[in-house]
């Protein structure tokens, strides 16, 4: 049961619309990057994959508008952690260590 994500550009989010509730990841513009800040799923909606759904259609667009990633979002880490491929998208000053 996946449905479209859209881009909510006037609230900064990536949503999924279920049923009567939204799954969303929020996101801010700063300098040259996007910073992921917050991904949410409502409880009845856990673990069906929207939040992975939602970081990998953020990451798609960070690609698409050639916009480096800072990740502030726990759950996105544990996404980039899981997903090497999207590494290459961080912004690697901000995520040195």
């Amino acid at each position: 049961m996946m449905t479209d994500i859209i881009n909510n550009t006037e609230k900064q989010q990536f949503e999924i619309h279920l049923d009567d509730a939204i799954a969303y990841l929020t996101y801010r513009f700063y300098k040259k990057d996007i910073a992921l800040m917050h991904t949410f799923v409502p409880d009845a909606f856990k673990g069906k994959g929207f939040g992975s759904a939602l970081a990998a259609f953020a990451f798609d667009y960070a690609r698409q508008e050639k916009k480096p990633v800072m990740v502030y979002c726990p759950f996105v880490g544990k996404y980039v952690k899981d997903h090497p491929e999207v590494r290459e998208l961080l912004d690697q000053e901000f995520h040195r260590r």
